[in-house]
């Protein structure tokens, strides 16, 4: 027996800033997980997947993570993505900069 589709979405990083973005309903990349497009099946997650895939001068390393939802918003599951939302760990810039 398989075992059951999780909600996704499709993460990657932008190509020229290496921020982490996700893709969105609209085929837009967002750098925030909140606005991305949860993908309930398979079949779906496979399409996006390439949808994403097909945009290698926006985007580079885009695959699938699996995601909650907390009152209709996406959390990561996995401490690597939860981690990747922050932004780079080595010094304050980009997210964490925002965040101060």
């Amino acid at each position: 027996m398989s075992k059951p589709f999780t909600p996704k979405v499709v993460t990657a990083n932008a190509l020229l800033e290496g921020d982490v973005v996700y893709l969105t309903a609209d085929d837009q990349w967002s750098r925030n997980l909140s606005d991305a497009e949860v993908i309930e099946d398979a079949a779906h997650g496979d399409l996006r997947l390439l949808d994403g895939s097909s945009q290698p001068d926006v985007v580079v390393g885009v695959y699938l993570i699996e995601v909650a939802l907390e009152d209709g918003i996406p959390q990561p599951t996995h401490f690597r993505e939860d981690f990747r939302t922050r932004g780079p760990s080595n010094y304050n810039h980009g997210k964490q900069a925002e965040m101060v």
